[in-house]
């Protein structure tokens, strides 16, 4: 069943990234115990289907509350017509103007999915970044960035601009199931996997957190009973910050 490849090639692309990512994400959790720890926030960013791990990180039932999203009209999937947010993702300077208005600021950490690694935003996003002594940690996929030419300026890709860069392990095209009579293939993976990885990170950020003495400020979920006044806490420690309270 064409169902069950694709589960099984999802498995066994999950499965390499773990076993050979897993010492990274132990590094980005740790530095971002750090950030949260000395009360800085931790910016996520993706255009297109790369900005669903920015929706899965923010305002997340046992998620860390200090995470912001950054959605950037144009770059969003409500963009209408959604070809225009292709083009969009491809322009040299939007993202200066989205970092000035995100409130992004030195010490904080900024995530960049992108899984191409090759559209101009999101590398001008982590190099413009980086040179506000923000942490920046690029998701990509390797093979497919090295599979096809930059399209920033300079020729650079994401990551070639990070302090650190997780491999999602995927294939160029992200797509990952071939099925006889097609030439393209179908299934994409750089979302389940991304998220499996990002959310790694969380929970590994919230043991160092606690190792070191620190609350973590994780949120509840409001379809918890009771939980209103342990999220409310929560929240007016970083009201005013965070742009989605």
């Amino acid at each position: 069943m064409s169902a069950l490849q694709y589960i099984e090639v999802l498995n066994s692309i999950l499965k390499r990234a773990v076993e050979t990512q897993t010492n990274l994400l132990l590094q980005v959790a740790a530095r971002m115990a750090d950030v949260i720890a000395n009360d800085h926030l931790v910016y996520v960013f993706g255009a297109g289907h790369a900005g669903i791990l920015a929706e899965e990180l923010f305002y997340r039932a046992g998620g860390l509350a200090p995470i912001a999203p950054i959605f950037a009209p144009g770059l969003t999937l409500n963009t209408h017509p959604i070809t225009l947010e292709t083009a969009l993702e491809r322009l040299s300077g939007y993202a200066r103007l989205l970092l000035d208005a995100s409130g992004v600021a030195a010490d904080d950490m900024l995530i960049v999915h992108s899984n191409s690694g090759r559209n101009t935003v999101a590398i001008e996003m982590a190099e413009e970044a980086q040179g506000r002594g923000v942490c920046v940690v690029a998701l990509t996929s390797r093979a497919h960035s090295l599979s096809v030419p930059s399209r920033h300026p300079r020729g650079l890709r994401l990551m070639d601009v990070a302090d650190y860069v997780i491999d999602n392990c995927g294939e160029p095209g992200d797509a990952a199931v071939a099925l006889p009579g097609m030439k393209q293939r179908v299934g994409a993976t750089s979302t389940v996997v991304g998220a499996a990885l990002l959310n790694a990170v969380v929970v590994e950020t919230t043991r160092l957190l606690l190792a070191r003495g620190v609350e973590p400020p994780v949120t509840l979920s409001a379809n918890l009973e009771n939980s209103e006044e342990h999220n409310r806490r929560i929240w007016e420690r970083y009201r005013g910050r965070l742009h989605y309270l």
